[in-house]
């Protein structure tokens, strides 16, 4: 397999993943703000704020007013930015294509079908009053593409490519919203010192990941700070906990380096050994420095994403296939 065409998959998977927690991170914040309780300061301008600092991951001047329509379309349908919904659409798209005689037919249909109608959703309805029904179609979309990379390919070597790109971007994903409610909570906080244990933020946080009803039967009672947090980051069996990524990354990580050596710097050895240290982790070894982690665990992650693309998916490295041979890349 080319280099480049892994990249391909990698990415597809990322981008997939991507948009699907854009979206609803975009649908949970702006309807779960309509209904807060009366004592929350859930301002319509601090509930933009939070969704820009989701969506470029930069704070926003508390100063600045922002006008709704602009931050929803920016966020979703703007074509000039690059991490709107509508562009990491286009380019998961662009990756299925570019890798198109290694996936199912079923698969790119699915794909290509979903790109057509969202890049050709009015703009218009959409920050009118199309967003839930927007936001609905990408999460469902996403959903039923992931079920048909499971369902119609074979699960090998480009399987495991495409899975670890969607685990990578879960993680991660997962990761900053975590930072991001967490900065909401904080900043709640000032206002009103009681609201760090108020179970609202904490279930707006369960929701966003999709993980609410898992929680409620895991715990069976009202989601609160540290059950949050513990089921959110080291729950091994919910499927969209930062340690259930972890595991699942290096699942698919040792598939494809099992022709690799693994070297110290190498990206299977910081997976494995992030693997590693959060398999004994507390939530009381997190708790008291919680920002911190949460820095520190993202920038290690930027690195296994850098050393991926660097060990596996350089055009200029050779990628080797299950049967040992290798493929050049193009130069």
């Amino acid at each position: 397999m080319l280099a480049r065409v892994a990249n391909n998959l990698f990415w597809m998977g990322r981008y997939i993943e991507r948009s699907e927690h854009l979206a609803r991170y975009l649908n949970v914040n702006y309807f779960s703000s309509l209904d807060a309780p009366d004592e929350l300061s859930q301002s319509r301008q601090f509930v933009l704020r939070s969704i820009m600092y989701m969506a470029d991951n930069e704070i926003i001047d508390s100063d600045l007013e922002l006008k709704e329509e602009d931050v929803l379309f920016d966020v979703g349908l703007n074509p000039e930015k690059p991490n709107s919904i509508i562009n990491v659409f286009k380019y998961a798209h662009e990756n299925a294509r570019s890798s198109r005689d290694l996936i199912s037919t079923e698969l790119f249909e699915t794909i290509n079908r979903i790109n057509h109608s969202v890049k050709n959703y009015s703009v218009e309805r959409f920050v009118k009053n199309g967003l839930y029904d927007f936001t609905l179609m990408i999460t469902q979309s996403t959903a039923e593409i992931r079920s048909k990379i499971k369902g119609t390919l074979l699960h090998d070597e480009v399987y495991a490519i495409i899975m670890l790109g969607v685990y990578l971007e879960r993680v991660l994903q997962v990761t900053r919203i975590i930072n991001s409610k967490y900065s909401d909570v904080l900043a709640e906080q000032k206002s009103n010192p009681d609201l760090i244990g108020n179970s609202y933020q904490w279930s707006t946080l369960l929701k966003c990941v999709s993980s609410y009803d898992m929680m409620r039967r895991y715990y069976k009672k009202t989601p609160s700070k540290n059950t949050t947090l513990e089921f959110l980051i080291l729950n091994s069996k919910c499927p969209r906990s930062i340690k259930n990524c972890l595991n699942r990354i290096y699942y698919y990580m040792c598939i494809i380096s099992k022709h690799h050596l693994v070297a110290n710097n190498s990206a299977a050895f910081l997976i494995g050994k992030m693997k590693a240290e959060f398999e004994y982790k507390l939530i009381e070894d997190i708790d008291d420095n919680l920002e911190e982690f949460i820095t520190e665990l993202i920038y290690k992650l930027g690195e296994i994403a850098d050393k991926l693309e660097e060990d596996y998916f350089n055009v200029h490295q050779r990628l080797t296939t299950s049967s040992g041979k290798t493929a050049e890349g193009n130069q």
